[in-house]
């Protein structure tokens, strides 16, 4: 099954079917287990503070959502997460964060930034330091880089510049999103780029726009998931907003399809199972493998903070969503018909031309 970006009538067609389409999976499959195997990559995410500058419409951890508490974890904490994390097979650690101003991309901020870095860099040179913390500038991702993090992961959310604007305050800007983007890559950073699935006022034009995008700048990973609303936020609140997004079968069916067609359009793709599938849905992380994904993300924040960053409602954080079920995950993994791969799972296979 070839498809090219080109053929929007295609697309079309496989994106808007009712159910599963189990031949694009089986195709899908088929693409991911030629280049990475049967291999499923694990990234420890640690989310660092739900402090957060931007006031973005859909997200629960938004400067303006006063009844959150908020955290930031310290130095100490992050390193022990990265040493829990390496006993049990992590070779990947993600920092992901809100726009913290602590954090900033000033001199100031990204020392404090660079200093964790560079320390876990040190301690575990076989890992990779992944960073995911919003819009910074050029000269920042810089010295995070030289820092040594190798990996950031910055959503663009959407390519077209009016569902941005529908998605984002006025002072957010979809240019410097994309400037962001490309400051990355040309620094020598592996990239991932992404978009929520399902969200108020997105068409099918809109994922047309974003396949478009995502085949000029080539990221190293593509992160979608189904948008998930939060009660303490604008679109949360609104019936008019809500009453413009899909239903859950239909973003999980939405997701699904989306990421098969991501996986034949981008075979060398890194692409997660997003816990965004496996809150929609029971065994959602499991369709998602099956459906070209060949990432997972669990958990190895504190305990007591995971239900804290909450970007969305009902966020799946126990289980074999924390660290400690890393037992269970793996049995669903097998389950699925993969295996954990305990690799810093670098891109495979990529070709830009």
């Amino acid at each position: 099954m070839a498809i090219e970006i080109s053929d929007s009538k295609t697309i079309r067609q496989l994106l808007s079917g009712n159910g599963p389409d189990e031949a694009l999976f089986a195709e899908a499959d088929r693409i991911r287990r030629a280049i990475y195997g049967d291999a499923v990559y694990l990234r420890g995410l640690i989310e660092i503070s739900n402090y957060c500058r931007n006031n973005c419409y859909y997200c629960g951890i938004r400067a303006g959502n006063t009844n959150l508490v908020r955290y930031r974890l310290d130095k100490e904490t992050i390193l022990a997460c990265c040493r829990t994390g390496y006993a049990l097979g992590f070779r990947t650690f993600v920092l992901q964060g809100g726009e913290d101003p602590f954090f900033s991309d000033d001199a100031a901020g990204d020392e404090r930034l660079c200093e964790i870095v560079a320390e876990i860099h040190e301690a575990y040179p076989d890992c990779a330091v992944t960073l995911s913390v919003g819009e910074r500038s050029r000269e920042s991702y810089q010295r995070l880089f030289d820092a040594g993090a190798r990996r950031y992961l910055l959503r663009h959310e959407a390519a077209s510049e009016d569902l941005y604007r529908m998605l984002h305050p006025s002072e957010m800007r979809l240019a410097n999103r994309k400037r962001c983007l490309y400051d990355l890559k040309e620094i020598g950073y592996q990239v991932g780029a992404g978009l929520m699935v399902g969200a108020p006022g997105q068409t099918m034009e809109h994922l047309l726009e974003d396949l478009a995008f995502l085949q000029k700048l080539q990221p190293d990973m593509i992160g979608i998931g189904p948008y998930l609303r939060h009660a303490d936020t604008p679109f949360g609140k609104s019936k008019a907003v809500c009453a413009q997004g899909l239903y859950k079968e239909q973003k999980l069916n939405l997701t699904l399809r989306l990421l098969a067609v991501l996986r034949i359009l981008f075979p060398y793709a890194l692409l997660p199972s997003t816990t965004a599938l496996g809150t929609i849905d029971p065994d959602g992380r499991q369709l998602g493998l099956k459906a070209g994904a060949n990432v997972i993300m669990p958990n190895l924040s504190p305990a007591d903070v995971r239900d804290k960053y909450a970007i969305y409602d009902n966020k799946l954080f126990t289980g074999a969503e924390s660290a400690q079920g890393i037992a269970a995950l793996r049995k669903q993994i097998e389950d699925a018909g993969y295996r954990i791969a305990i690799d810093i799972g670098d891109v495979k296979g990529k070709d830009t031309k």
